[in-house]
């Protein structure tokens, strides 16, 4: 039996505040069983990003910390996002060279993100790799696939809707 996929998250309407603190009482669940630390730059870092719903360069990250009354100097936001994808409650999206918050923190998947060419909304989705195109191809070339992320550029359905009218 198969499960359904998770929905989609970042295009539509939901209870954001409750996605926000799942996401952060996930993280701080799973740091504490790990014996892991959520430092105050840790903890900021991911807060702003699950505020945002969407990818923020590290620059841009750096300077809502200043902002917030925490370091200016790049290393701060850089080791911050490097234990926050480390850990996987943040993916850094490739074509923007940016983070964005996890929205399945406690699934173990393969995410696909959807990229608004326009306003630069992302969302994500899970992706199942291995029983794909990429995954017949890794299979016949006998290679094992331990990480992927799809990234997929287009119009979100807000921007679909104004370039419609």
């Amino acid at each position: 039996m198969t499960t359904p996929p998770k929905p989609t998250v970042g295009f539509e309407q939901h209870d954001h505040a409750a996605c926000e603190s799942d996401a952060l009482a996930a993280a701080e669940a799973r740091c504490a069983a790990a014996g892991l630390r959520l430092t105050p730059v840790r903890r900021k870092v991911l807060e702003m990003l699950l505020k945002e719903h969407r990818a923020l360069g590290a620059y841009a990250i750096l300077d809502l910390l200043r902002e917030a009354g925490f370091g200016s100097q790049p290393p701060v936001a850089y080791r911050a996002l490097d234990f926050l994808a480390e850990n996987g409650f943040v993916h850094k999206i490739e074509r923007l060279n940016a983070f964005v918050a996890c929205a399945h923190p406690n699934d173990a998947h393969s995410p696909a993100f959807m990229i608004c060419r326009q306003c630069d909304a992302v969302a994500e989705a899970q992706s199942a790799p291995a029983k794909s195109a990429l995954g017949a191809a890794a299979k016949a070339a006998g290679f094992q696939i331990e990480k992927t992320v799809m990234e997929a550029e287009g119009l979100c359905p807000a921007c679909v809707d104004t370039s419609d009218a």
